[in-house]
């Protein structure tokens, strides 16, 4: 079972590897200016913070989990296919935003399936997300060597591709979860008044919100780092390496540290990611050489691993198992949605303003969110 979640995760994140890496470099391809990149990267992330809870109610009204996994992955690999058919910023900002929305919505969809599957089968979470962990290096080191051999416009085939795996790999391997395992699902109503007492729980909410800064603080690097390193001088393969070598990282936390993170509990977790952030983008606001890049590169595991894992847990402890698809869905949103996009809409005029400068912010956000984690520790410390 683990196998084949894993599997579903590698189709998704092989596609990912690339497009998160290289898809500004596309976009320049194409004609379209660092301010025009920053706010096309940044609207499907603003949307998810409506459209993913709005997807997650919908996809439990469905019997099976995986139903509405497979419709979301249709609807993106429509809206990729558009987006190579179509030119101009208008037909990007609209294809790159449906099928930005619909793809961040599949990981905490599938995260539900996998957190229960791991505990009724016995296995970790972190076996199969390290599989689509691995699977983003190969889309990270593959797509830097294909584009330096062929062109950016590899990186849309290369991501249609992932779309398609996706797809077949959610009919075909995905597990037939119930979304209800007590029962049918409920009413939508009920469905909406579990999502809104999420939305009026003040330690959720601060859960989310701290964790959410210390991946917002990622908005740079992942819109522009890539840019901001093949301007340095680095080659696309060194440059897809740097990103395998944080993704490794990440592989290696995922796997080998369940025994260190569970003596340290989720909101430890929390804390120490947001450590680790805020010296990883310190640091780069420098532009550093390239020797220094890689152990900077290797914190990757501490900014958002650590955080990601910790987040996860928290979800999962501070709400209640008929909540678990909106809990986990808007925890994404905010991370992955609301505070990111933010981040990378300031993203693309910090590029074209400071350089690697920008990267300050960042660590600014990463403080942030500590401060919040320091506090969510403290605030559930007192109610043991």
């Amino acid at each position: 079972m683990a196998l084949r979640i894993g599997l579903f995760y590698a189709a998704m994140y092989v596609g990912t590897g690339v497009s998160m890496t290289w898809i500004s470099v596309w976009f320049l391809h194409r004609g379209l200016t660092g301010p025009e990149i920053g706010v096309i990267l940044a609207a499907p992330m603003l949307g998810r913070v409506a459209a993913s809870p709005l997807l997650a109610v919908w996809a439990d009204g469905f019997r099976f989990r995986r139903t509405g996994l497979v419709i979301m992955a249709a609807g993106a690999l429509a809206a990729f296919v558009l987006l190579g058919l179509t030119s101009g910023f208008w037909a990007a900002f609209v294809f790159w935003f449906i099928s930005g929305v619909l793809v961040a919505s599949l990981s905490p969809l599938t995260d539900v399936i996998a957190l229960r599957r791991g505990r009724l089968d016995g296995f970790p979470y972190a076996l199969p997300r390290g599989v689509g962990s691995a699977a983003y290096i190969i889309g990270n080191v593959g797509g830097g060597a294909v584009i330096s051999r062929l062109s950016p416009d590899v990186v849309l085939y290369w991501t249609i591709l992932s779309a398609v795996a996706t797809l077949m790999v959610a009919l075909w391997l995905l597990p037939p979860e119930p979304t209800h395992p007590e029962g049918e699902p409920s009413a939508s109503a009920v469905r909406w008044r579990g999502l809104g007492a999420l939305l009026r729980d003040p330690v959720f909410m601060l859960a989310i919100l701290s964790a959410g800064l210390i991946n917002a603080a990622h908005a740079y690097y992942y819109a522009f780092s890539t840019v901001l390193w093949l301007k340095q001088g680095l080659s696309p393969l060194m440059t897809g390496v740097l990103w395998a070598v944080g993704v490794v990282a990440e592989i290696l936390y995922f796997w080998l540290a369940e025994p260190w993170r569970r003596r340290m509990g989720p909101e430890r977790l929390v804390i120490y990611g947001g450590l680790g952030a805020l010296i990883r983008w310190t640091a780069l606001a420098f532009a550093p050489p390239l020797w220094l890049l890689f152990p900077l590169q290797a914190l990757h595991a501490a900014s958002f691993s650590t955080t990601f894992l910790g987040s996860l847990q928290l979800v999962e402890r501070l709400s209640p198992p008929s909540n678990a698809s909106a809990a986990q869905t808007l925890n994404a949103s905010f991370s992955s949605g609301l505070l990111i996009g933010l981040a990378t809409l300031v993203s693309g005029w910090l590029y074209a303003s400071v350089g690697s400068a920008g990267y300050f912010v960042m660590a600014a956000l990463s403080a942030l969110g500590l401060a919040g984690a320091v506090k969510l520790q403290r605030v559930l410390a007192s109610r043991e």
